[in-house]
């Protein structure tokens, strides 16, 4: 999975935004196993997961501000 860019995230809906999370979550989680038993080849995807979580909740809390 690429990183992912803002244009895509703010067309998501926050249902779509919630499953992004849920799926970058369970492959960091994977991501850790593989580097702790030594089978992680793309070290970096681990750094973009967590910067893709981030920038989906970011963009989810300022919309959630706007409609406010």
């Amino acid at each position: 999975m690429a990183e992912m860019k803002t244009s895509d995230i703010r067309a998501m809906s926050p249902d779509q935004m919630e499953d992004a999370i849920l799926n970058l979550k369970k492959e960091r989680f994977n991501l850790r196993f593989q580097r702790a038993t030594g089978q992680l080849e793309n070290t970096s995807r681990l750094k973009e997961a967590r910067r893709d979580i981030a920038r989906i909740k970011t963009i989810a809390a300022q919309q959630r501000a706007k409609n406010k």
